[in-house]
């Protein structure tokens, strides 16, 4: 029964959990989880415009949301690009409200459950809660388990954006592409140049005047054997009653902290505006501000192998995976393939079990409005890999990029 308990919490994590998935290809499996927050400076340029469109740019796909209920601080300080985020988390005990999101706890009467690490972990709930109640040493290994590949996963990234003024860099463009326009026009006598020299000129100063510079600040929630245990045994509650349990955790919010990762700056530099309708200045703003981030996510995640991404493959037979251009991948790319197993102590870990590398003309541009642009590849909806080497490989496998 223990070998088929087994199997079963494996075969969970590594294939889609209903029909619905299977047609969408669409598996569920272990993520990290994000909660992204923006230090917004209402003394710039579009700082409204900014906060309005990041409040809907969604958590990183292959993470879950952990978001909490502030999703924006706003300043008129002036300060270094990481200080106010780093005394807002502090501040407000963020860790502890991260640490209370994932037992869904009840702030009036301290109430906690483990239906978020159950779903998240993909455990058999009522296996779960069985070996909970049973005080058992794989209920116990189940919770570590949990606490270690998903409670010890959460991070908080701090998004400092602020507008660039380019305006006065495309107006100068605009004017020599006019002047080009009216010299072309002189020289053929043919006024369609002067024309098109001053529709260019439009177009540079209205799409090149929009720039936003990007500090990302990535932290990760601290939840080892010491804090784990403190919580267990002071601050959690099932049922509701046990005000001192409340009180207390109420009382030692400060104890639960955040550690700082590392950072990553982009100057959007290379966005191009592309499928952007003139007439919604939002879509500039949310496609400027959308793909610089989602550039920082990926160079943190190459920074940092904590906060590296594992993503399934959704075939075989081509290989293919829901991963693209917005992920970093490109022709030089390369991927571990993991295939997840249950050790000795009912805990899951991960074996390398192949390499793989994506076809360089079958690579997913599923970077923000990529369609709208009319990109190359924007309408594959996953990319296609070769073997490098490895066994056979079966659908649900994870893979995860290496240097």
């Amino acid at each position: 029964m223990k070998h088929l308990a087994k199997y079963f919490i494996i075969a969970l994590i590594a294939f889609p959990l209903s029909a619905k998935a299977q047609q969408t290809e669409e598996m569920q499996y272990r993520r990290s989880s994000i909660y992204s927050l923006l230090i917004n400076h209402t003394d710039q340029k579009f700082s409204k415009e900014i906060a309005d469109v990041f409040k809907k740019m969604p958590v990183p796909d292959k993470y879950n949301d952990h978001d909490l209920s502030v999703k924006v601080v706003s300043t008129d300080r002036k300060v270094r690009e990481d200080e106010l985020g780093r005394e807002f988390l502090e501040t407000n005990n963020v860790a502890s409200r991260l640490v209370a999101r994932w037992f869904n706890r009840n702030i009036l009467t301290g109430e906690c459950d483990t239906e978020l690490i159950k779903e998240r972990g993909l455990y058999n709930a009522s296996e779960f809660d069985k070996e909970l109640a049973g005080r058992s040493a794989r209920g116990k290994a189940m919770l570590e388990d949990a606490g270690e590949e998903l409670i010890g996963n959460t991070f908080v990234l701090v998004n400092d954006i602020r507008y660039v003024d380019k305006a006065k860099t495309s107006r100068g463009f605009g004017a020599f592409m006019r002047i080009a326009g009216s010299l072309a026009a002189a020289y053929t006598g043919q006024d369609i140049y002067d024309d098109i020299g001053n529709l260019a000129g439009t177009m540079t100063e209205t799409l090149k005047g929009f720039k936003v510079k990007i500090d990302t600040h990535l932290y990760q929630l601290v939840w080892d054997e010491a804090t784990a245990m403190d919580f267990y045994a002071n601050y959690y509650s099932d049922n509701g009653r046990d005000s001192l349990k409340r009180d207390a955790f109420e009382k030692n919010r400060s104890k639960f902290c955040l550690k700082y990762i590392g950072s990553q700056q982009n100057n959007g530099n290379v966005t191009s505006f592309m499928g952007v309708n003139l007439d919604m200045p939002e879509q500039m703003i949310r496609k400027a501000c959308q793909r610089a981030l989602d550039e920082n996510v990926v160079l943190l995640q190459r920074k940092f192998e904590a906060f590296k991404i594992k993503t399934p493959l959704t075939s075989t037979t081509p290989l293919r995976a829901a991963i693209g251009l917005k992920e970093g991948i490109t022709a030089e790319s390369v991927f571990e393939v993991l295939e997840a197993v249950m050790d000795e102590n009912d805990r899951v870990t991960y074996k390398r079990v192949g390499i793989i590398k994506p076809v360089p003309n079958l690579i997913w541009d599923n970077r923000y409005m990529a369609t709208e642009e009319g990109a190359y590849g924007a309408d594959f909806q996953y990319t296609t890999f070769k073997k490098v080497r490895g066994r056979d490989f079966y659908p649900g496998m994870l893979i995860r990029e290496i240097k």
